[in-house]
């Protein structure tokens, strides 16, 4: 690889990009799941990998094209469906040079600067969540984080240990409890603000045997809800069961950027281990996840020798390894778009986008309020506005609002997320766009109701 052939390439690609998003139109394509498939088919000509390559710019031109046209847009106001976030064009920029150095951050003869990089940038953030002299690893999301959070938990209790959530958790902490051996996860009540029951929890851990150790996954952002679990309360009622308290910030930890909203984390500073994802209010391209711990002796079960990753004299000499950080021995340095988007936006400018998705959630629920075909679920603490269609006299059942989100989705109109509770339907907003305007909520929400009456009428 040369710098010339990477700018003709990248030129190439850019250039299929805006071709694709051009020919999509709108935030996903108006097409069924069936036409999607045939136009990737198309795109490959019906071999994906062909006897006889047809070239670096005529392979990165289709498929770019292609795949740009097919894509689920995060960067257009009217793809709201999930947690998934337009990411700024300096974090792209870095990203590619990530790809195009490949550094594997493993070994530090691999990735020498980067392995310094990432221990700076867990510092910065150890020190953000209130964790000073915390250690951590850039991992690929929540997922990863809690399953190696767990993992540690289980590692340091002098007994068995058993796990709690809210049953409105994610379903993360579910599939790593259950990889590892340690049981089911044991479902708390949420309270109607979409909270952990403190009070039900501490009943749990009143009749829970005397050898397990209580391990709670407090959430700090539900998915659905954006609720935040009590933290203090939570932290005080693990300390004296002497348990182990892990956050699950991965949708909420953007608040700690924000002057105006970070008090909403308050007590995550408590926390033994806490998971951050930088790819939802961090504006990163995925994945950027991150696993803080309060103390580095926390992470010795990860800790591995291999002679030709991390000799003991090497280490002795200065080359330090951040093998035992992490799950994967091959881990690409994705710290490097996290550091160049810290020092280009500072901590006010990444505040300041926070608010803006905060904000704009406050207004889409008054303007849910303010239509009779539309029913607010609950009042929004993030960036998410759970609400369903009632119908001009309140009857749209279930099924509609499931059709009318697929019709959304069909027409390439609008994604518009979905999700159930306590045996409703529901639909979303998921606002992590911070350019994204008032009219712009104001359109999606006329396309839904619109959508719904089609759907009363069929």
């Amino acid at each position: 690889m040369t710098d010339r052939s990477l700018r003709s390439l990248v030129d190439t690609a850019l250039a299929a990009l805006a071709n694709g998003r051009e020919q999509r139109g709108g935030p996903l394509p108006a097409a069924t799941p069936r036409q999607v498939e045939q136009t990737v088919d198309a795109a490959l000509g019906h071999a994906t990998l062909p006897a006889e390559g047809i070239g670096d710019e005529a392979a990165l031109a289709d498929l770019v094209t292609a795949v740009a046209a097919g894509a689920a847009d995060p960067t257009d106001p009217a793809c709201t469906g999930h947690l998934h976030c337009p990411p700024l064009d300096v974090a792209v920029a870095a990203d590619l040079v990530a790809s195009a150095l490949n550094q594997s951050l493993d070994s530090w003869d691999q990735a020498p600067a980067a392995t310094v990089l990432e221990e700076r940038v867990i510092e910065t953030l150890g020190d953000l969540a209130g964790l000073p002299g915390a250690a951590g690893v850039i991992t690929t999301g929540g997922t990863a984080s809690t399953y190696t959070a767990l993992l540690l938990a289980r590692d340091a209790a002098p007994s068995p240990v058993r796990v709690y959530s809210s049953e409105i958790a994610h379903f993360s902490a579910d599939r790593g409890a259950h990889l590892l051996g340690i049981g089911e996860v044991v479902k708390v009540p949420v309270d109607e603000q979409h909270r952990l029951d403190v009070p039900h929890l501490a009943r749990l851990l009143a009749d829970a045997p005397a050898d397990s150790r209580p391990v709670v996954v407090a959430t700090a952002g539900t998915t659905d809800f954006g609720s935040i679990d009590p933290l203090p309360a939570l932290a005080a009622l693990v300390r004296t069961h002497g348990g182990w308290l892990h956050v699950d910030a991965a949708y909420g930890g953007g608040l700690l950027f924000s002057d105006t909203h970070r008090d909403l984390l308050t007590g995550v500073e408590l926390a033994d281990t806490v998971s951050l994802d930088l790819h939802k209010l961090g504006w990163q391209p995925a994945a950027a996840g991150v696993l803080l711990a309060r103390d580095p002796a926390l992470f010795e079960p990860l800790a591995r020798r291999a002679a030709y990753l991390n000799p003991v004299d090497d280490e002795d000499e200065g080359y330090t390894s951040l093998l035992g950080r992490s799950l994967r021995t091959t881990r690409r340095a994705d710290v490097l778009k996290i550091a160049v988007t810290l020092r280009a936006l500072g901590r006010r400018g990444l505040g300041e986008k926070v608010d803006a998705c905060l904000r704009l959630a406050q207004y889409s629920a008054a303007a849910v309020r303010a239509r009779v075909d539309l029913e607010l679920v609950a009042d929004p603490v993030l960036s998410t506005v759970v609400f369903r269609y009632a119908g001009p006299d309140g009857t749209a059942d279930d099924q509609i609002n499931g059709r009318l989100r697929r019709a959304l989705l069909s027409s390439g109109q609008a994604v518009v997320g979905r999700t159930e509770h306590r045996g409703r339907v529901l639909l979303k907003l998921t606002l992590l766009n911070p350019d994204a305007t008032e009219a712009d909520v104001d359109r999606v929400l006329d396309l839904v109701v619109a959508a719904g009456r089609a759907e009363l009428e069929s």
